[in-house]
């Protein structure tokens, strides 16, 4: 159990809480399209998109702290962490990127023909942001396309295609995970500029970083208005909005330029909220229709 525990730990599995909504939002979005019979069995597909979604975090956050190792352990704020820390080895941690990676595509093969063959572009895109760090200023962007796969996968698992209006749930995801993650980044931005990786904080400073994050965070506002006048929702997903996108901006009356005391608070508190209220109230809007 301990060992479970270390394993959870390793991939931060509580941050689920940030793309899974979305995925559900996709996921049921995708059933009113398809018009399908609730009171039929869809657990099983259900079941499915979700081992999905946890096989490939699993092995996205796992494989970026397998390669972040050493950095790691050089950062006074992460050298706790599992491998740096000795609690899992590198070549443990390995094993269980591959097994997860082959968990998805098997999982993916069960779903439809579109979601087996995308598998590989996933986990490329998924695995790939591990690597930006070194080379592009671009890194939060690279995760916040890795997390916006969540709602269009989970609605392509149901439908079997593409679709606007999970498409704009998608870039809303891209631009508020590319925000908070600069924000998140801030606390690293000396350490990035010693060591040569690279980061928006670390290349433009934080003032200018913070202000990026907002225009990011506005996209992702305008992304949700977008899906909320194509899909033709009701009142219920407007005032779903309107908390999503306060959640998005409060957090940046949390951080400052000179007080980062908070970020922490904005990182998961204020991000979680605004996702599990947002996608309550979406699925709430698609059930009252039905």
């Amino acid at each position: 159990m301990q060992r479970i525990k270390h394993y959870f730990s390793l991939v931060k599995f509580a941050h689920t809480i940030f793309a899974m909504p979305f995925a559900l939002i996709g996921f049921f979005y995708g059933l009113k399209i398809v018009d399908y019979d609730l009171n039929r069995p869809w657990w099983l597909l259900f079941i499915l998109v979700i081992l999905c979604m946890v096989f490939a975090r699993s092995a996205a956050m796992a494989f970026n702290r397998w390669l972040d190792a050493e950095y790691d352990a050089k950062n006074p704020r992460t050298k706790i962490r599992e491998i740096p820390g000795g609690i899992i080895s590198k070549r443990n941690a390995m094993i269980f990127v591959i097994c997860n990676c082959l968990a998805f595509i098997i999982t993916t093969y069960f779903i439809n023909v579109l979601c087996f063959v995308l598998a590989p572009v996933a986990l490329f895109v998924i695995l790939f942001y591990s690597y930006t760090k070194r080379f592009t200023v671009m890194c939060h962007l690279v995760l916040g396309l890795g997390l916006s796969l969540a709602p269009i996968g989970a609605y392509i698992a149901v439908t079997g295609k593409f679709a606007i209006v999970p498409i704009l749930f998608s870039l809303s995801v891209l631009f508020w995970v590319s925000g908070f993650d600069i924000i998140y980044a801030l606390q690293d931005e000396e350490f990035d500029k010693e060591n040569n990786l690279y980061s928006i904080p670390s290349f433009i400073g934080t003032n200018k970083a913070l202000h990026v994050s907002e225009l990011l965070h506005f996209l992702s506002a305008l992304s949700v208005i977008a899906a909320g006048m194509i899909g033709n929702f009701s009142a219920i997903y407007w005032s779903g909005v309107i908390v999503f996108a306060f959640f998005l901006f409060y957090q940046h009356t949390l951080v400052k330029p000179k007080d980062l005391s908070k970020v922490n608070k904005a990182f998961f508190s204020s991000n979680g909220i605004a996702s599990v209220v947002f996608c309550v109230l979406v699925l709430l809007d698609l059930f009252m229709k039905s």
